[in-house]
């Protein structure tokens, strides 16, 4: 089918099935059976397999209509894009349909207390007992935990290899006995992240991601997943609504969802090049030759990063674990958020200082402004990404690495398993 055939075809479907007076499930149930909740996902888990050019198309047909966009998520953008590269059938058919339905919300447990930055240091442990792990450790920094129905957990399967050799990707239900989730106030007033302690929480095996030990390897493809979604592109004109049960959204009729305000709290690193623009217009600035060359040169970043997220996003639709451009789109996202911090109070002035609906755009400028901070350290430090791209990207040589092949029980540095 021609790219004008299937926007036609999108087009056709949408004055079909696009109704305010249904249930967000419902809306999200006839996505996924049209394959438009993840076009790019095979066909039957929620996608039809397309190209990444088709799916942009219907993602944009989409967003021209105005209505309310496919669940989107950790666990839609980092669970999915790792499944297809590294699960099985049977985890595929098991955790996709419910992720492109809406049904629930993933959290990422990778970060702990002692394993940030070098986070294959990391101590958490899963014991095997009979067919399930047994998980103790704790994690933090992670995102939404509190609405999350299931995690993507690192733990050390094998202390007795290094470091690097014996981890293990798993997904755990976060809803049992031994998850206790405590959310993280920010410097926002928000509590989006949160600290995750794990005793005795319990894995069946047959939700290990890979195979047992090799879960460094699916770790990078989905923090490879995360640099991309960090600084990748927008979805302008769709409505994105929280997905899962917890969220309390499942039940509620599309209209009502529509009606209710976009929150001014949005965890964006930087406003568009469209909206930074608007904003200097409207304070009659645009006729500043300082002030529009910033203007250019942030518009141009700003399309580098799109072109680059889609590269990223072409290995990710066709279950190829993303290369080192991932790295690269991370470290210009945070270079832009610096950039953009910048322009952003340069445009404001006295202004800059005002939050919340005290401030431009109900409080929208001043959230992306504290938001600017978190771009150099989610999903990787620069110092990390400057690393991976020396390495594998100029074939720079590694740094000294003298533990790279003891055996992480041996290591002493940080706190260690038992």
């Amino acid at each position: 089918m021609t790219t004008t055939g299937l926007r036609d075809e999108v087009r056709a479907w949408l004055r079909e099935n696009w109704s305010t007076s249904v249930t967000l499930a419902e809306w999200w149930r006839r996505l996924f059976e049209a394959g438009y909740a993840h076009p790019a996902w095979p066909e039957g888990l929620g996608g039809r397999g397309m190209s990444r050019d088709d799916a942009r198309a219907v993602t944009a047909e989409l967003a021209a209509a105005q209505v309310i966009g496919p669940p989107l998520g950790v666990g839609q953008g980092l669970g999915g894009g790792t499944l297809l590269a590294h699960g099985g059938p049977d985890l595929q058919a098991r955790f996709l349909p419910p992720l492109a339905r809406g049904d629930e919300a993933w959290v990422q447990l990778f970060s702990e207390p002692g394993a940030g930055s070098d986070l294959a240091s990391l101590s958490t442990r899963a014991v095997l007992d009979g067919d399930e792990w047994v998980i103790n450790g704790q994690k933090v920094w992670s995102s939404g935990a509190f609405t999350a129905d299931r995690g993507m957990l690192l733990a050390r399967t094998d202390p007795d290899v290094p470091q690097h050799k014996g981890i293990t990707y798993f997904i755990i239900d976060m809803d049992q006995s031994g998850v206790e989730v405590r959310p993280l106030r920010q410097l926002s007033g928000e509590a989006h992240f949160c600290e995750v302690f794990l005793n005795d929480a319990r894995v069946p095996a047959d939700r290990v991601v890979g195979t047992v030990g090799d879960g460094w390897r699916v770790a990078r493809t989905t923090l490879a997943l995360e640099r991309d979604g960090l600084g990748g592109e927008g979805l302008a004109g769709l409505r994105i609504i929280e997905c899962g049960r917890k969220s309390g959204n499942l039940d509620r009729v599309v209209a009502d969802l529509l009606a209710e305000p976009v929150p001014a709290a949005r965890t964006a690193f930087f406003l568009s090049p469209q909206a930074m623009v608007a904003l200097a217009r409207e304070r009659g600035l645009t006729t500043d030759p300082v002030i529009r060359n910033a203007l250019a040169d942030y518009r141009i970043e700003a399309e580098v990063m799109r072109l680059t997220g889609q590269r990223v996003k072409a290995a990710a639709a066709q279950g190829r674990p993303p290369g080192p451009e991932a790295s690269t789109l991370k470290l210009a996202m945070s270079l832009q958020g610096r950039r953009f911090r910048d322009l952003l109070l340069k445009i404001l002035g006295p202004d800059g200082v005002l939050v919340d609906a005290d401030g431009p755009d109900d409080g929208r400028a001043h959230a992306a402004f504290y938001w600017s901070f978190a771009g150099t350290i989610g999903g990787g430090t620069d110092e990390i990404q400057r690393n991976v791209i020396a390495e594998r990207v100029l074939g720079l040589p590694r740094d000294p690495d003298p533990s790279r092949d003891v055996p992480y029980r041996d290591l002493k540095t940080g706190t260690r398993a038992p």
